[in-house]
């Protein structure tokens, strides 16, 4: 764009890096409106019925008639539920129900050299055993990766593998008893086993972000695993959510954390995903809400955590787990501008499977490090960013466009 924020021709682009003396390398030719290399993996038929989907989640009011019957035919476990999300939703976002069965997506995602994150959502339960189990799948999940170059990343949440109550109460500062110490205890074991097993299979771990009201605790729990494996290479992240107006400070203070206890920091970067129940919340109980004023806000905070991991990227890996074009474009730009190696393993972009494939296969065309987590979405929470279905929507129209094909 020109200062007068009017489109550059390319060709003009390449005259004037060529006059400033910079290489190939230096040049940056990214179009997040190139949908054919957006949709080159995708048949016709394909993107017709990605077409036909993403035009039913753009109506708000039927998202939300359908979520509501079809959470509660889930409940019910009527037999026909299953098979119609299958064949719908979970084909467009999730790139299998098993590990074995999510190869063909990783090797295709692969072909266009965009690597993949297994990403296992479990929700909060109660019980040791329960526990136990995301845990163990995370620990498959690793093992499956070593063997897949493909595979760098797996995802999990901490909530899956302690109760709820429990970051709760260490977050408010209660004190320990006989059984919270060694639930405590069971907590780091089983967090310090997943990672302890990431750090020898060369893989890396992403702790997701949750509630405000138990994201202290996450902190802390993801500190001490960052403490303990993150000395030689990045093995552990946390995810900075920063659509909270405390976020920009914690990431700061993070890196200045690293540094005096020697280790690196892995930082996933999000806008954020709990925005309604934090202010309800809030609301409810009477305190400040912890969420940003507005998107302005929180854009910029993005953008500035962005800088400063680019700036620091020697000793702090950072993931820019976003579908704003913007911050997508502006850390691209600063890659380029610094001369840093495209697919530096420490600059990482991430986009959900079957969301911005504009973004993630014209970056990875780019030649920047690329990955993408399998992971369904709730309904609910899609319908909320409206804006997200109109473009996609959008998006996979122009391109039936271009092959001149009707959707």
């Amino acid at each position: 764009m020109n200062e007068l924020g009017k489109p550059v021709p390319k060709d003009l682009d390449k005259v004037k890096a060529i006059a400033e003396g910079m290489t190939g390398d230096q040049i940056l030719e990214l179009d997040f409106s190139n949908t054919e290399v957006a949709f080159k993996r995708k048949s016709n038929e394909e993107l017709k019925k990605s077409a036909w989907l993403f035009g039913l989640m753009n109506k708000h009011w039927l998202v939300g008639i359908g979520s509501k019957i079809g959470l509660a035919a889930i409940r019910l476990r009527l037999p026909f539920v299953e098979s119609i999300v299958k064949a719908t939703i979970f084909e467009q976002f999730c790139g299998g129900t098993t590990l074995l069965e999510s190869m063909p997506s990783i090797e295709n995602l692969d072909r266009f050299k965009v690597f993949s994150i297994l990403d296992y959502g479990a929700e909060a339960k109660t019980t040791e055993e329960d526990f136990n189990h995301p845990m163990k799948e995370t620990i498959r999940a690793i093992e499956f990766a070593k063997h897949s170059d493909a595979v760098p990343v797996v995802s999990t949440k901490i909530s899956g593998m302690a109760r709820f109550g429990l970051l709760e109460s260490l977050q408010q500062g209660e004190p320990f008893n006989r059984d919270t110490r060694v639930e405590y205890k069971s907590v780091l074991k089983r967090l310090d086993s997943i990672c302890h097993v990431a750090a020898t299979q060369g893989v890396s771990v992403f702790f997701d972000a949750e509630e405000s009201w138990i994201q202290d605790s996450i902190d802390h729990l993801v500190t001490v695993m960052m403490r303990r494996y993150n000395r030689e290479k990045v093995v552990v992240y946390n995810t900075f959510q920063l659509y909270r107006h405390d976020r920009l400070q914690f990431l700061f203070d993070s890196y200045n954390l690293a540094q005096r206890g020697g280790y690196k920091l892995g930082a996933k970067l999000v806008r954020g995903a709990y925005m309604e129940k934090e202010r309800e919340r809030a609301e409810e109980m009477g305190y400040p809400s912890p969420i940003q004023p507005n998107k302005d806000a929180t854009d910029d905070a993005f953008n500035t955590a962005i800088r400063f991991c680019v700036d620091h990227y020697e000793d702090l890996a950072s993931c820019n787990a976003s579908h704003n074009a913007k911050s997508a474009r502006l850390q691209a730009e600063l890659i380029v501008e610094k001369g840093i190696e495209r697919r530096h393993p420490h600059l990482n972009f991430c986009q959900l499977y079957g969301m911005s494939d504009n973004l993630t296969f014209n970056l990875a065309n780019a030649g920047f490090h690329e990955v993408v987590p399998y992971l369904i979405r709730r309904a609910e929470e899609n319908s909320s960013v409206t804006g997200d279905m109109t473009r996609e929507y959008k998006l996979v129209l122009k391109e039936l466009k271009r092959r001149g094909v009707k959707a």
